[in-house]
């Protein structure tokens, strides 16, 4: 089934479900999140989370017997029931009045997929297999969940905010490419793991104010202490390894370890003081590297390089590799 990608801008406007249950409740807490309208219809309402919102005023109960001409009214419909022939009935109906339908666990019956997503708000990612793999689709999100910064929401709200600012300093299309690029370097991640949202405000605030001066290429080290198995990664060393410009890895590090990292990343292997040598030159070109090494044998060569790199002014962080 071949489908469309579309965000539907619901904020305001009127959305059926009809359901009463657990799955018609994940439904209208997501709705509500968009800022929808919903109308709900169910003979009964078992599940709490909805009798509450019912309760509250947060949404509108449709009594009775179902009416098709509540379609009319709607933007959208979601059929979220166990009647097997109810929901095809629903979905004819949609279907005459040219409402977009998702009938739940049905996508031969659903004219809209409900994908799995990532959210960093207001960046959003949606992950969806046409209704031929759910299951495929929440692991493709899982996987995604532990590459996507915590960072990258505050992030996008920021471009936003500061859209028109940017635009008029950075008039030419490809300075202001590059200016993305290196706010996008990883620097604001940094600035997030050392002093959260406001950290990264603050950060974003001066690189606006510095758009148009002339930058130095600036490179960065992340001191990653490798663990057993590729699999025992932490989070932020997967975000590292799939960052890195180049991978510099002290002798004895297992190149098994580099599974998960970014496929046209360079690797450069070398004994602990040509690592550092190497790592340091790298990053003083201007490039994101990450150093693998083996603790506590490579603690020496670790500490020399953070040493250097403070020295040349090189952004340097340490990265557990592992939980």
């Amino acid at each position: 089934m071949a489908l469309y990608p579309l965000f539907a801008d619901l904020e305001g406007r009127e959305v059926l479900v009809v359901g009463g249950g657990e799955v018609a409740a994940r439904k209208v807490a997501a709705l509500l999140k968009a800022g929808a309208q919903v109308r709900l219809h169910a003979h009964e309402v078992p599940h709490p989370e909805l009798a509450d919102a019912l309760a509250a005023g947060r949404i509108a109960r449709l009594g009775g017997d179902f009416d098709p001409a509540w379609l009319d009214a709607v933007w959208l419909v979601v059929a979220a029931t166990d009647d097997t022939a109810f929901n095809a009935g629903l979905a004819a109906e949609a279907g005459r009045r040219r409402r977009l339908v998702n009938v739940v666990d049905d996508a031969a019956l659903s004219s809209f997929q409900v994908p799995a997503v990532v959210e960093r708000a207001p960046l959003v990612v949606a992950i969806s297999s046409g209704g031929a793999a759910p299951m495929l689709a929440r692991r493709v999100r899982e996987r995604l969940e532990t590459l996507l910064d915590p960072s990258l929401g505050v992030l996008a709200a920021l471009f936003g905010e500061y859209r028109d600012r940017i635009r008029a300093r950075l008039p030419d299309l490809a300075a202001r490419r590059r200016w993305f690029e290196r706010v996008l370097d990883g620097r604001m991640e940094r600035a997030f793991e050392g002093g959260g949202a406001a950290a990264v405000e603050a950060a974003f605030a001066q690189e606006v104010a510095r758009a148009a001066e002339p930058q130095a290429a600036a490179g960065a080290v992340a001191l990653v202490a490798v663990g057993d198995a590729p699999d025992l990664y932490t989070l932020r060393a997967l975000r590292a390894l799939n960052e890195a410009d180049a991978i510099v890895l002290v002798e004895g590090v297992d190149p098994a370890l580099l599974e998960p990292a970014r496929r046209d990343a360079p690797r450069i292997r070398a004994d602990a003081a040509a690592a550092v040598r190497r790592a340091l030159e790298l990053a003083g070109d201007g490039a994101r590297v990450v150093f693998l090494h083996r603790l506590p044998c490579d603690a020496g060569a670790r500490g020399r390089l953070a040493e250097a790199c403070a020295q040349a002014g090189i952004a340097c962080r340490s990265v557990p590799a592992a939980a």
